[in-house]
Parts: structure tokens; C-alpha cells; sequence
């Protein structure tokens, strides 16, 4: 769209030079001995009636094209400026929110703003608005706002990056159509209590904490390429990715419920910690690439995996005071770095374990001689457990392997862009010295 309106403006401009150089060779062809002061006279009507008007309307055209191409960033002082810039459908650069603004800023007309859009301790701004804006092409920041209550953008559906940070009176968002597009999401410190509105179908990063109100996160993504943490969100979070199929690192914490059935495979870690849900299930998981662990979480009693074979490096599952048996493994067969059962179980079971190259460590506070028979059988000259075995019951403080507590704790087109833009008035004031050149010859 933008260089679609950039090929119109240069066109208008070309047109015009070539309109005033006919204008002027034309005149000067004319010219003889006998009529020059004549002719002279009717090349300065022309200039009046057709030359000047044409040069004011290419002035006019290079002026919008300036305010809606700006080669850094653009500062907002108040509504009024934001209303200013209401007629450029694309604006080339970067919009910030002044500190000190107190108007609510409607940015209404802009479709696109090919930079960045920020406000950040802007702390008496109560509103941020635009109907019209579909794309920002970085980042959209906003941060330590204190009264921001509204926010609607029901239109946007592109971001590179969104970047949230200590909005403590923002409850709720108004992007009716939905942001479809980024590949960081960050939303922490706020009141919000859905992230309607926001539904991405792939992002390299996503980070939610910290968000008291928010006991609501439901998305369509199918991947995430870098790392998805939930933290310190509602005391009762449903957490629902049902499309979700690869993840490079999961990082889940204090949450009720945890839906991925689609889940294939993790390429880095798994990590479910003081999570509050009573049953967790990867139905579809068959890898992980690094680590799993599952620990901390008070109400757990039911675990399923029924699909995975491979843990590349440590497996641990630790200090679930309500997980009576670990047995949630079936087709587990690979584990390349320590395992650590530790609790309150009275069975584990791995039926299908072919080889543990770590530490293999089994305590429980309950009695589990039976679990630890079968799991001696091994050990040692069969090769299954290849590093230091320990397994006991009765303990009355399981430790994992590593010594904690298993049993309590919790551009380039913006330059040239700007560089196009730029070069218009000098072109558009060059045109005027030769036509007073002419004039001065006549």
C-alpha cells in the first residue's frame, strides 16, 4: 500500500515537471524580436494561471508525503497531534506517547505504521485507540502506565513484537478482529483478566506473568519456536493450547489447567512446576529434547504420557504429595541424563525402559520394595541403568540427585523511504529557480 501511494506521488511530481518544462520550451520557441515583451506577458499569465498552481500542488503533495514519512520517531504531545496525522494510511517510521501526555491519543486514519508504536511512563495516559490500524511493523510498547484503562485496536492484526509491562488498570482489550501475527508476545504486571483478542497461530517467544486477574489463556498456536512461560498468573488459570503440536521450551507455572492434546514434541525442556491442576496429560507427546520435570505441584494425582519414548537428558518427577503411583510412562524407553522419582508414591513403574545413562534415583516416603526389586533387576550388568543406582523406601525426606527436598517446597525500506521523500522539495524548488531564470531571460 505504501509504495503503491509512494509510485502515485512520484508520478503526480514527474507529470508536473513535464507539464512546466512544455510550458516554458513551448514559450521560448515563441519568442521572436518583434513580439518578445508580448510573449514575455503571456508566459508570466501562464505561470500565474497554470505553472504556480501545479507547483502548489506538488509542494502539497511532497508536504503529506514529509508528515507521514519520518525517518526516526514522531512524539505525541496530545490528542490534537494524533489527530494530525489522521490522513496517512501509511506512516513510515516510528510513533512514541510523550511522558507528560493526559489526553486519551487516537491514532484513526493510520492502517499502517511501518515502525514502532510506544508509550512508556506516559503515567496519566487514559486511553490509546485506532480504529483503522491493521499493522505495526515492530514493536508495540507500552510500559508503566498507571491510569491506561482503554486500549482498543479492533482492526490490528499484525505485530512484530508486543511488549506489555505495568498497566495496573487495564482490565481488558478491545481488538475486535484479533492480532494473528508476532513473533514475541510479553504481557506481565497488568489487570487484564482474558487475552481476548490476541491469537497467534505461531510466535517465537510468548511470556505471561504476573497478571493477578488473569485466570484465562486460550490460544490457537501450532508452534513456538524460542520459549513459552506462564507464571504467577490468576490463582486459577486454565491454560488451553489446543492446536499447539511443537514447542522448543515450556515453562508452566501456578496454573489449574494445562491442555496441550496436540502436542508432539518438545525440542528443549518441559518444565511443570507448583502447578494447581490434579491431572496433566501430553496424549500425542512422543519427545523431548532435553529435560522433563514435574515437581512441586500439590494437587497432582494422575500423570499420562502414553506415547513418549525418548527424554534426551534428565526425567524428574518430584515432591507430588498427592501422586500415589508413577506410572504414566508405558512406552518410556530412553533417558540420557539422571532420573528422579521422589515423594510420596507407593509404586513407579517403566515398563518399557531400555536405557538410563544417568543417575537413576528412586525415594519414596512410602513403602516401595517391590518397585525397587524390579528396578535392581537393571541395574549394573544389564545395562539398563548405566550410572549410580539408589532406590529406598520409607525415607523420610526424599532427595532428588541433586540434593533438593522431594517432599516439600514449593531497515532498509524505512531509509529509503525517508530518503524519496526528502529529495521531493529540493526537486520541487529547483523548478522554481529555473522558471524565475526564464522569466529573468524574457
Amino acid at each position: 500500500m505504501f509504495l503503491t501511494r509512494m509510485s502515485l506521488r512520484q508520478d503526480a511530481l514527474e507529470f508536473i515537471n513535464w507539464f512546466i518544462f512544455e510550458v516554458i520550451l513551448n514559450a521560448i520557441a515563441s519568442v521572436d524580436t518583434s513580439r518578445a515583451s508580448a510573449t514575455a506577458n503571456s508566459i508570466k499569465m501562464a505561470a500565474f494561471r497554470f505553472i504556480l498552481p501545479a507547483l502548489a500542488i506538488a509542494a502539497g503533495v511532497s508536504a503529506q508525503s514529509s508528515s507521514c514519512s519520518i525517518s526516526s520517531t514522531t512524539t505525541i504531545q496530545n490528542s490534537g497531534d494524533g489527530r494530525a496525522l489522521a490522513s496517512c494510511t501509511t506512516f513510515s517510521g516510528s510513533i512514541a506517547i510523550a511522558t507528560g501526555t493526559t489526553d486519551t491519543i487516537d491514532l484513526s486514519g493510520i492502517q499502517e505504521i511501518t515502525g514502532s508504536l510506544t508509550a512508556d511512563s506516559a503515567r496519566m495516559l487514559p486511553g490509546l485507540v485506532s480504529t483503522d490500524m491493521t499493522t505495526i511493523g515492530s514493536s508495540f510498547t507500552l510500559s508503566n502506565l498507571s491510569v491506561l484503562s482503554t486500549l482498543t485496536f479492533p482492526s490490528l492484526s499484525s505485530v512484530q513484537t508486543i511488549d506489555w509491562n505495568g498497566l495496573p488498570a487495564l482490565q481488558g482489550l478491545t481488538f475486535t478482529k484479533g492480532v494473528q501475527m508476532a513473533s514475541s508476545l510479553s504481557v506481565q504486571n497488568t489487570q487484564l483478566g482474558s487475552l481476548s483478542g490476541i491469537n497467534l497461530a505461531q510466535v517465537d517467544t510468548v511470556v505471561i506473568a504476573n497478571n493477578g486477574y488473569l485466570n484465562d489463556i486460550n490460544m490457537q498456536l501450532g508452534n513456538v519456536t524460542n520459549n513459552l512461560r506462564l507464571q504467577a498468573n490468576g490463582g486459577k488459570v486454565v491454560a488451553t493450547f489446543p492446536n499447539l503440536i511443537w514447542a522448543n521450551n515450556l515453562d508452566i507455572n501456578n496454573v489449574t489447567t494445562f491442555s496441550v492434546p496436540s502436542l508432539a514434541a518438545v525440542n528443549k525442556t518441559l518444565n511443570l512446576q507448583s502447578d494447581y491442576f490434579t491431572s496433566f496429560s501430553a496424549a500425542n507427546l512422543t519427545s523431548i529434547g532435553q529435560d522433563l520435570i514435574i515437581k512441586d505441584c500439590s494437587q497432582l494425582n494422575n500423570l499420562s504420557f502414553p506415547l513418549l519414548t525418548t527424554v534426551t537428558a534428565a526425567l524428574t518427577v518430584a515432591n507430588n504429595s498427592k501422586l500415589t503411583q508413577i506410572s504414566g510412562f508405558p512406552q518410556l524407553n530412553f533417558v540420557g541424563g539422571a532420573l528422579d522419582f521422589t515423594g510420596n508414591f507407593s509404586s513407579a513403574t517403566l515398563p518399557s525402559i531400555k536405557t538410563v545413562r544417568g543417575t537413576f534415583n528412586v525415594q519414596s516416603q512410602q513403602n516401595i520394595d517391590s518397585t525397587c526389586s524390579t528396578f535392581q533387576s537393571l541395574a549394573g550388568i544389564n545395562n539398563v541403568i548405566q550410572g549410580p543406582y539408589t532406590c529406598n523406601g520409607t525415607v523420610a525426606n526424599p532427595t532428588t540427585e541433586g540434593g533438593s527436598s522431594g517432599t516439600s517446597s514449593s531497515s532498509s525500506s524505512k531509509s529509503s523511504t525517508a530518503a524519496a521523500s526528502a529529495m521531493q522539495l529540493p526537486a520541487i524548488t529547483g523548478l522554481l529557480g529555473v522558471v524565475a531564470a526564464v522569466f529573468g531571460l524574457l
